[in-house]
């Protein structure tokens, strides 16, 4: 039995027995921008059954997709769940309010490093509810590779044309930064940008799609037309082994990225009830070991972890060791710097 399906029966145990449906509920809704996998039915309708609130989802493909869609979206979104790099980006455009963090049951529960980290802290105040945290990694498929990959130099082997992806985010530049031996990624001088601009322009004939969500990625894997790329780990590879092909994830010579993922408040949210009780839920073994079932990400609740899942599991994910992240290159804001990554980036893909 797989480790997903031991965590799965083990969550559905945990629902069971934490969630029972009040006769005299509230009514409301509670309204996502959030990444795929954090919305799954599995903890969602115990959630909507037990408090009365009703939940929607809107997926992203990038943390760039936040600031855009809530500068054009009003008061559509009462959550949203960016990545630690973009977070202070929220609070700094004051698309976020505070956490009133006496109202977050397990806030305490919560790893002292994230609750502490500075992309959600600003002005004596907390701006997030960490949530799940992991790496983005690399991956290939097990049966085209003779001699397993390891570095990101496979990314650009020409004997590998048309069967490589990555993900669709400016991101990239900082994977070709690293291939070109530049290890102070979230800091790189203007020269190094575009060195890295160029490196990706030369590999773009290579490159079979660049890839923006996390089932087509899967896809392009299920159907043989990737064989390497990137990805966030644990998750499409999982998904892809469902479909009884072998994937295999590996952090390159060169590292890889990590990240948190953190929840914020739409500023003015007429949804506070139900947004506080999601978050509560979210952040309690229901919503942690929930949404490590679906995503085989780690979660920033090592107690819940610790309740659903077997010491094997918990050593796997990393839960006993958070500072597994220092060993990444954790995602930082960019700043000002912003407009030249995400430039360059975009520069990549409309080059001919």
């Amino acid at each position: 039995m797989s480790f997903k399906t031991v965590l799965k029966y083990a969550v559905a145990a945990s629902v069971a027995a934490n969630f029972t449906v009040s006769a005299a509920l509230a009514a409301g809704e509670v309204n996502l921008l959030t990444w795929e996998g954090y919305a799954d039915a599995s903890y969602i309708e115990p959630f909507e059954a037990a408090s009365g609130c009703t939940v929607s989802a809107t997926y992203v493909g990038s943390n760039d997709d936040f600031a855009a869609k809530l500068a054009a979206g009003g008061g559509v979104y009462d959550l949203i769940s960016p990545s630690i790099d973009t977070t202070s980006i929220m609070i700094d455009a004051g698309f976020v309010e505070t956490v009133d963090t006496s109202k977050i049951a397990e806030w305490d529960n919560l790893y002292e490093k994230f609750r502490t980290a500075g992309g959600i802290n600003s002005g004596g105040d907390v701006y997030g509810v960490p949530f799940v945290w992991g790496a983005i990694a690399f991956m290939y498929r097990a049966d085209k590779f003779e001699t397993p990959p390891t570095s990101l130099d496979d990314l650009w082997d020409e004997n590998l044309s048309g069967r490589i992806s990555l993900w669709d985010d400016k991101s990239a530049i900082y994977v070709a930064a690293r291939r070109l031996g530049h290890t102070d990624i979230y800091n790189l001088t203007d020269a190094q940008i575009a060195e890295a601009q160029a490196s990706l322009i030369g590999q773009k004939p290579l490159v079979r799609k660049y890839w923006a969500t996390a089932g087509e990625l899967v896809d392009l894997y299920v159907a043989g037309e990737v064989w390497i790329s990137n990805t966030w780990a644990g998750y499409q590879s999982s998904l892809i082994a469902e479909q009884g092909i072998e994937v295999v994830e590996f952090i390159p010579r060169e590292n890889a990225e990590g990240w948190m993922d953190s929840w914020q408040i739409v500023k003015d949210t007429p949804n506070t009830d139900c947004v506080y009780k999601f978050i509560n839920m979210m952040s309690s073994e229901a919503g942690q070991c929930g949404t490590s079932a679906v995503t085989g990400y780690s979660v920033a609740n090592p107690v819940a972890a610790r309740a659903c899942m077997t010491q094997d599991q918990f050593d796997a994910l990393h839960q006993d060791d958070p500072d597994y992240l220092d060993a990444l290159l954790l995602w930082e804001p960019l700043g000002e710097r912003i407009e030249a990554y995400t430039n360059a980036w975009n520069a990549v893909k409309s080059a001919n």
